[in-house]
C-alpha cells in the first residue's frame, strides 16, 4: 500500500469519529482525533482504560504545540532540540483538545513527530492524534505488529496497511515539565 492512500482512509475514519491502529515512530498505538471527546472514549473502552490515565496525543509542528498549549516553556523546545530518541513532554494548561484526554493536573503528554505517516496524517487532520499503546491496558505492550492481540485488531475501525513487518524500538522518553520550568524525568 502506498502511504498517500493509506493517510486518506486512515483521515476519512477519523474525521467520522472512528479510531485507528497505526504505526508510529515508537510502538504500534491506537489513536483518534485528539479534540472528538467521544473517539477518546472508544479508546478508552477499547483498552479497558479508566478514563483517570491521560494518554498522549502526538503533533506535527510547532504551530500545533502552540494550538495545544499557549504557554510553553523555554525548556521545552531545548529538550525537542537535543534529544537524539522520541520524547514526550508533559506540560501544564493544554486547550483545544478532549477533556476527556487532559489528566486530574491539566497535563497533557504530547510528542512531537517526523514519522512520515502520522506527520502527514496530521497534516491533513489539522488536529493533534491521540497515541497510546496497541494493547488491553495492563498488558505487555507489543513490539511488532504481529504480537497486537485479535481483540485491539478488531476493535478498531481501520488498520494502516503499513509497516506490518517493522520490529518498534523502545517507547518514548517521558520529561515532565512545569510552567515553573521545573523538569521531571518520569521514564527513560
Amino acid at each position: 500500500m502506498d502511504i498517500n492512500t493509506e493517510v486518506h482512509n486512515a483521515y476519512e475514519v477519523i474525521k467520522n469519529g472512528g479510531i485507528i491502529l497505526y504505526p508510529t515512530d515508537t510502538v504500534w498505538g491506537i489513536g483518534c482525533d485528539a479534540t472528538n471527546e467521544d473517539a477518546v472514549k472508544k479508546i478508552y473502552a477499547l483498552k479497558q482504560r479508566e478514563e483517570t490515565k491521560s494518554m498522549i496525543v502526538l503533533l506535527n509542528g510547532e504551530r500545533m504545540m502552540y494550538n495545544v498549549f499557549k504557554e510553553i516553556p523555554e525548556v521545552a523546545w531545548q529538550i525537542l532540540d537535543l534529544s537524539e530518541k522520541p520524547t514526550t513532554l508533559i506540560l501544564d494548561n493544554p486547550r483545544n483538545v478532549a477533556k476527556n484526554i487532559i489528566a486530574e493536573d491539566n497535563t497533557l503528554g504530547v510528542r512531537m513527530v517526523t514519522e512520515p505517516f502520522c506527520f502527514k496524517l496530521m497534516e491533513r487532520m489539522k488536529k493533534p492524534l491521540v497515541s497510546t499503546s496497541a494493547n488491553i491496558s495492563g498488558m505487555f505492550t507489543p513490539k511488532t505488529f504481529k504480537e497486537i492481540s485479535p481483540e485491539i485488531i478488531k476493535g478498531v475501525d481501520y488498520v494502516v496497511n503499513l509497516h506490518h513487518d517493522k520490529v518498534c524500538k523502545n517507547p518514548s522518553t517521558i520529561i515532565k515539565l512545569g510552567l515553573d520550568s521545573q523538569v521531571k524525568v518520569i521514564r527513560k
